[in-house]
């Protein structure tokens, strides 16, 4: 913080922080299923399923098909940013720098609960007893060899068609920027002719179609077989796809430093975990980046 803090100097003539371009928010917390609990991990119970049977006659036994229970557990784990703020820079400021950073570094950590929910959506799960459950590979669409188009998306729909997802659930689909600017190429996607959503907003993207609520996200990493950056991963995921456990949400401290010349210390954390807990409600998309 020392060494960057002139640029917000007095002579300057700031009165307002303009923060660097990040994201401010977190877009796909709101997509999962969360539960606020205190503890070393949380238990996501999943029941499978039987099929009915005919009744061939009167007073016949009472079926029983042990429907198969298993389940899924998250573990949380701590995130947390700090920074500091002398007393001498705070003087020769026409802002507060505390409070800056305090909301920078919120911005931080909404970024960290995306990270944790995409790498839980594609990465090893666990069950209940701590194993390490892969992610079902059936459940991806493409090679890395063409970038998101019509066919790429109704094979997505398709796919949770024959898992049987229910078509009203809440679904979205989370893109790079560079499979969003190919989705604006479509017109499938953007004439009214085929979509009667607005496809178009200020946003610049499209944000509802085919079913899907549409998450445009920097976080996404790319294809392990694609290193020169030719290809990448995005996914689609229904609400019950990915369990998020927090212990603890986001908390802030700002406090004198008496070890460090009582230095301003700016200080946030959290607990939480995320934990895939139906493989049937996700679908890996393999792309190659759109050129």
């Amino acid at each position: 913080m020392g060494a960057s803090v002139s640029n917000a100097a007095i002579e300057t003539y700031e009165d307002t922080v303009r923060y660097l371009a990040q994201q401010s928010i977190s877009r796909l917390r709101p997509h999962v299923m969360e539960v606020g609990v205190q503890s070393e991990g949380h238990n996501w119970d999943r029941l499978g399923t039987q099929e009915a049977t005919k009744k061939t006659g009167r007073i016949v036994a009472t079926p029983e098909q042990d429907y198969p229970w298993s389940r899924r557990k998250s573990i949380p784990v701590v995130y947390h940013t700090g920074d500091t703020a002398e007393h001498e820079e705070i003087n020769t400021m026409l802002i507060d720098p505390n409070s800056s950073i305090a909301n920078a570094q919120g911005m931080a950590m909404r970024r960290a609960y995306d990270k944790e929910i995409i790498e839980a959506a594609t990465g090893d799960s666990r069950d209940g007893s701590g194993n390490v459950v892969p992610y079902d590979t059936s459940q991806n669409i493409g090679d890395g060899t063409a970038s998101i188009n019509f066919d790429i998306v109704t094979e997505t729909t398709e796919r949770f068609m024959d898992n049987d997802i229910d078509p009203d659930v809440e679904k979205c689909m989370v893109v790079s920027p560079r499979q969003a600017r190919k989705i604006l190429q479509l017109t499938e996607a953007t004439s009214g002719d085929y979509n009667a959503m607005r496809p178009l907003t200020s946003k610049g993207y499209v944000e509802s179609w085919m079913g899907y609520t549409w998450i445009v996200s920097t976080l996404l990493p790319d294809a392990s077989v694609g290193q020169d950056g030719s290809e990448e991963y995005c996914f689609a995921m229904t609400k019950r796809a990915v369990g998020m456990q927090v212990n603890k949400d986001i908390w802030v401290r700002v406090a004198e430093s008496v070890e460090n010349s009582f230095v301003w210390r700016i200080y946030t954390a959290a607990q939480f975990g995320a934990i895939r807990v139906e493989d049937e409600q996700i679908v890996r998309l393999h792309l190659a980046t759109a050129i």
